[in-house]
């Protein structure tokens, strides 16, 4: 049997994978994003162990890596305010944590 077709699904479901992750970026459904970056990340991973693709087929590929990186760029950019609104508070936190181990002498 011909690896091709099932090298190229595996390509558009990881593609598929990608779109949905953006999706679930713009509407602000991290922990949905978080889930199927496990699954991106398995199905990539699974990519080591196919066969390399015919000519034929090498631009069906660069087509759906040039989905997969715009959706990847996009997520990272949709990312980046909730990563620096997070260390925000996580900043705040650790400064409150000093400040009342320093006045009340009682918190490790």
């Amino acid at each position: 049997m011909n690896d091709r077709p099932t090298l190229i699904s595996h390509y558009q479901a990881i593609a598929d994978l990608t779109g949905r992750m953006l999706s679930e970026a713009r509407a602000n459904r991290w922990d949905a994003v978080v889930a199927l970056g496990e699954q991106y990340h398995q199905a990539v991973e699974m990519l080591r162990e196919l066969d390399v693709l015919s000519v034929e087929d090498r631009e069906a590929r660069r087509e759906l890596l040039s989905r997969i990186l715009d959706d990847d760029a996009n997520i990272r950019r949709l990312a980046m305010p909730e990563l620096e609104r997070l260390s925000g508070l996580l900043g705040n936190m650790k400064r409150q944590h000093r400040v009342l181990r320093t006045y009340s002498g009682t918190l490790a």
